[in-house]
Order: structure tokens, then sequence, then C-alpha cells
């Protein structure tokens, strides 16, 4: 039987559509009681598994390699965790005109989150760009952001945003950090068979981010934190985020060509140092909020479908320029679906 493809004049990822259809079960049946409990601590193993496979899948000599590129790599991380923030700081301005102070906190947290990776791979390898350097530089903000994300989020949010503490910090070591370095030292040992079966693997770490998701806005709809939330407010979030995709996409364009940069680079820089990783903010933001992770990742869960539908259309067109390279290996896809399809997670190229 021929495979069933999702419709490429369809913008929007059937992942986001699971997301979303995950949001509404929790609002319809949220976990209560004994049966919270259970999803709490299946999420903390989610969790805690996700990050180990990241480690595991980390190519440590491929990011190595990389060191040599060390200004583009420089670029986009003064562009994912320097001038996202900024932004991020700026907006505050916006309180309370366009965003109440939870879509604000969920807005800043969302700049703090590292870049992706295959989203960035697969655009850039769709614009003809300069793939290695795609692979190198999402993985080092993936790998640098396990760190400074949760640092980051303690010095700009402080305890008015979900309770920080250094309970919290304790909680990233445990939950995220120390279960990444072991996949990185298991890697010698499963490396081949977390390669072999990567395709099963990855529904593995999308359906970890479901159970995240469901437990969080479980939790919110527990709390009755959705109540805060009106439609003008989301409005409001996005126009703001729109903006700042915006801003970001001009800025690591033509900033990157005021430094130099030739063109395969600069694609890479812009979809590298644009875009912000669902599946690494995800985990972090449940660790971190707790129960007031549902409207914390409602904005990064906009600003991802926003970054893939717009960063589809970029790429595409980056393709056509008159002075594109020859084409990509045919491995890569160049079709806007597939790239959004492939384009959900994080990690490494195999994640």
């Amino acid at each position: 039987m021929k495979r069933l493809k999702w419709p490429s004049w369809l913008p929007i990822d059937p992942y986001i559509l699971l997301l979303l259809g995950t949001v509404g079960l929790a609002a319809l049946l949220p976990a209560r009681g004994t049966g919270a409990e259970v999803a709490s601590g299946a999420s903390t193993a989610a969790i805690a598994f996700l990050f180990f496979l990241y480690g595991a899948r980390l190519s440590t000599r491929e990011a190595m390699d990389g060191v040599r590129h060390w200004r583009l790599h420089i670029t986009v991380l003064a562009c994912t965790f320097v001038l996202f923030p900024l932004l991020g700081l700026a907006a505050r301005g916006l309180e309370p005109v366009l965003l109440d102070h939870s879509l604000y906190t969920g807005l800043l947290f969302l700049t703090l989150v590292p870049s992706t990776v295959q989203s960035s791979i697969a655009f850039t390898s769709m614009a003809r760009g300069n793939v290695p350097a795609a692979i190198c530089a999402g993985s080092f903000s993936s790998l640098v952001g396990i760190v400074l994300t949760p640092l980051l989020a303690a010095a700009l949010l402080g305890g008015t945003g979900g309770g920080f503490s250094a309970d919290s910090l304790l909680k990233i070591v445990l939950q995220l950090l120390v279960p990444f370095l072991a996949g990185q030292l298991l890697r010698r040992w499963i490396g081949g068979f977390v390669a072999r079966h990567k395709k099963v693997l990855g529904y593995v770490d999308r359906a970890s981010i479901l159970l995240v998701v469901y437990t969080a806005f479980s939790e919110g709809m527990v709390q009755g934190i959705w109540h805060q939330v009106s439609p003008p407010r989301l409005g409001g979030l996005l126009a703001v985020e729109a903006v700042l995709l915006a801003v970001m996409l001009t800025v690591t364009w033509y900033g990157s060509k005021a430094l130099g940069f030739k063109r395969e680079d600069r694609i890479a820089i812009q979809f590298a140092g644009s875009k912000k990783s669902l599946a690494s903010g995800l985990p972090m933001a449940s660790v971190l909020f707790g129960a007031h992770a549902s409207l914390a990742v409602l904005p990064l869960m906009l600003f991802h479908q926003m970054q893939l539908m717009v960063c589809a259309v970029i790429a595409k067109r980056r393709s056509r320029d008159p002075e594109a390279g020859p084409e990509p290996e045919p491995s890569l896809s160049r079709d806007p679906a597939e790239a959004s399809r492939i384009a959900v997670g994080t990690g490494t190229r195999s994640g």
C-alpha cells in the first residue's frame, strides 16, 4: 500500500496538531489526585530519558570538528543567549498593555532556551547553505543551553517566574544534566544501537514530550490558571512573537553579512540563530515552573509553529537565489512540509 503523506499545501506541522490535541485532552480530562501523581512521576522519568538520549546521540567528534568555524558558532550562541534575552527584557515594557505577567514570563523564558538542531539542518539544506555548520552550531547551542538556560532563567526571572531557587537548579542538574552526561559516557557502547533505532526512538522522544505537555497543562487546568488568559492577550502575544521573529531573522541575515560571512554561512546563522527548541524548552519549563508550566510554555509552542512556517517560506526562496550553490544531498529534505515534519525536536542530527 502506498504510504499516506501529510499534504504539502497544509503549513501546520502534524506534530503541532498532536500537541494541541494533548492540550485539549488535558483541558477536558486533566489528571487529578493519584492520576496526577502518576502522570507527574512518568513525566519526570520521560524528561530524564529524553536528555539521556540527547547525550547518547551527540557525536563528540562531530561537535569538536566544528570548533574550527568558531566565529560562526560564537555568532549563533550570541544570537541565542544574548540578543534573544535582551529583546525579551525589552518586551517588559509591553506589560501590562499587551501581555500580562504570566504571558510575559513565558515570553522571556522562550528567549532563553537553546536553538533547534533538526530544523536548522533541514532549512539550511533546503536553502543550500552550510549544513555541517548548522549541525555543529545547533549541537553547541543545545549543549550550552542545558547549563546556561536554567542559570539565565534563575537570574532574569528570579522568584517571580516559577519559584526559582537552589532546589530548582538542583532539579535541573539531576533531571537534565546528569542523564545527558550519562548518555555521553555510555555512547561508546549504546551509540550504535541508538543510531540503528533512531526512528523508533524518535517516536519515543515525541511521545515523551506529549506526556510532559499533558502533565503541565493538567496542573494548569486543576489550578484554574487558564481563566487568566483572554483572547486579546493571546492576540497580543502572537503580535509580539511575530515582531520578535522578524527582528531575529533580519539581524541574523544582515548582521552576518556585515561580519563578513559568505552566503552559505549566513544561511546557517540565520536558521540556527533565529529559532528556539520546543523539545528542549518543554522539559526545562516543566522542571523550572512546576504547576505554572502550562502558561510558561504557551509562548514557546506558538513561536515554534510560527518559526517553522516562516522559515520554510524563506528557505524555499533562498534555494532559488541566483547565487545559490549546487543541489544539496538527496538525503536532506528540500520540501517545506517534510522539513517541518522533522523539525519539531532538538538534539543532534540523528535526533
